[in-house]
């Protein structure tokens, strides 16, 4: 952890996936103390693992890794959300942050973190920093988090947040997600956590030629899925439908 001292019918659109259950496997732990004990945490924890188990068949993944969830259960998600909502903060469902955004449901963060595949010498762009929340939970596992954020007021708000929560390994920057960060690519990992039709050919450019880029992809107002692009074979595989919101600024050309 780098900081300074110390989700058809039968399994529901991921902006409903607000879904409850057990872990996938059961495990026999020591009794905890009250102060180890986090409730709300375990609950969202739990519903994570039921909705990767009921979207598998999309995304081929039955079971968040154990390293994914330590680092969402090392990220205290109500430092992330307003005020008035933090008794919901861990509730599985997205939350509005300002400004037309929201944080994204606890699952679809544990799944695109799980699909990114971050390890601990990577250096990862995020598109889209939003409250931070994502960039958080990638600083956990990777060396470098570099975000950008095109709502100013929101890309200061995370700056002063991941400042103050010790995170010394994440750097925020406002701008055009569309326009990557050029200066510090190549970028092992690249996550974008808005909707665009198309994945913007800056992003490709800055991309490790190994490396792997998640996004959503889709129409703002229509059918979206959550893919991962393979920099080494120059191929994108799609899964989840999602919905998020959309990527904004501008591309300088189309693919």
């Amino acid at each position: 952890m780098k900081r300074q001292n110390t989700a058809p019918r039968n399994w529901r659109p991921a902006l409903a996936l607000a879904l409850t259950g057990a872990l996938a496997t059961a495990s026999v732990a020591a009794p905890q103390s009250p102060a180890q004990t986090n409730v709300p945490m375990d609950n969202m924890i739990a519903e994570i693992q039921d909705d990767a188990a009921r979207t598998a068949s999309y995304t081929g993944i039955a079971r968040i890794s154990d390293v994914v969830i330590a680092a969402i259960r090392a990220t205290p998600r109500d430092r992330f959300v307003l005020e008035r909502t933090r008794p919901a903060a861990y509730a599985n469902h997205p939350l509005p942050i300002g400004h037309g955004q929201t944080i994204s449901q606890p699952f679809i963060v544990a799944l695109m973190t799980e699909m990114l595949d971050a390890k601990p010498h990577h250096r990862v762009l995020e598109i889209g920093t939003g409250s931070g929340y994502q960039a958080a939970v990638l600083a956990e596992l990777a060396a470098e988090v570099y975000t950008v954020e095109i709502v100013p007021e929101l890309a200061q708000t995370a700056r002063d947040r991941l400042i103050v929560l010790g995170y010394d390994n994440v750097r925020v920057r406002a701008g055009d997600g569309w326009q990557g960060w050029a200066e510090h690519a190549p970028f092992d990992r690249v996550i974008v956590t808005a909707v665009g039709e198309h994945i913007p050919p800056k992003l490709i450019e800055q991309l490790a030629e190994d490396g792997l880029l998640v996004m959503p992809l889709g129409p703002s107002d229509g059918y979206q899925e959550l893919a991962v692009y393979d920099n080494a074979k120059a191929e994108t595989r799609r899964s989840l439908p999602v919905r998020f919101v959309p990527l904004t600024g501008g591309p300088d050309e189309v693919p």
